[in-house]
């Protein structure tokens, strides 16, 4: 731990509010998925705002930039498309709750569903868990370590759905943008990476 390290005050304090939200969102089904988490993340995002923190995140919008967030939303599309394929080899129940997990969009358009994930939900998470989450423990604990457990509390967080290929997929995802925030010290590319790679996945070009 670090001297003078920041309190983890303010991340329990929000994190017991993102395990509360993304409860209502992932396992109450009542109301429109897509409009559920784009508050719950936009939410979430303000608080950090609040926090004073996102204020001060290093977030630098460039040609290079856009091109790394393109690029890496591209690379983890297909880690997932390859991750599914194995998947369904390894393990029987995996198509049931992929399916699951793109039933929940159901009932909005895709031009919704795509402009809610590419201009809300993608940076308002990546501000959040990256910016927030991950910046105040890496702070705290040190860089890999905070980038290890903001990924395993992000994971985590989708426990509520009992979807162990939902759990999955964010600790897969969750280690991918921390890891690139991490090194690259800048949310741009990150919230790029979410909101490209979040469209095209649960919208544009599905894996299920």
């Amino acid at each position: 731990m670090k001297k003078n390290s920041p309190s983890l005050r303010p991340i329990i304090i929000t994190l017991s509010l993102a395990f509360v939200l993304w409860f209502i969102t992932f396992s109450i089904p009542v109301g429109n998925f897509g409009i559920k988490i784009s508050i719950s993340a936009s939410f979430l995002a303000i608080c950090a705002f609040r926090m004073k923190e996102a204020n001060e995140l290093p977030m630098k919008f460039n040609f290079k930039t856009i091109i790394i967030g393109l690029v890496s939303a591209v690379i983890l599309y297909a880690i997932f498309w390859i991750g599914q394929t194995v998947s369904h080899v390894i393990f029987s129940f995996s198509k049931s709750q992929i399916d699951n997990i793109y039933a929940l969009g159901k009932g909005s358009s895709m031009g919704a569903i795509v402009l809610l994930l590419f201009f809300i939900t993608g940076p308002a998470e990546e501000i959040y868990w990256r910016g927030f989450v991950q910046k105040r423990l890496s702070n705290r604990f040190g860089g890999w370590q905070g980038w290890l457990i903001a990924a395993a509390i992000y994971a985590g967080v989708h426990i509520c759905t009992l979807n162990f290929m939902l759990v999955g997929a964010a600790g897969v995802a969750g280690l991918f943008w921390g890891w690139l925030y991490w090194r690259l010290d800048n949310l741009a590319p990150v919230m790029i990476s979410h909101a490209v790679w979040s469209a095209g996945i649960f919208a544009v070009f599905p894996v299920a």
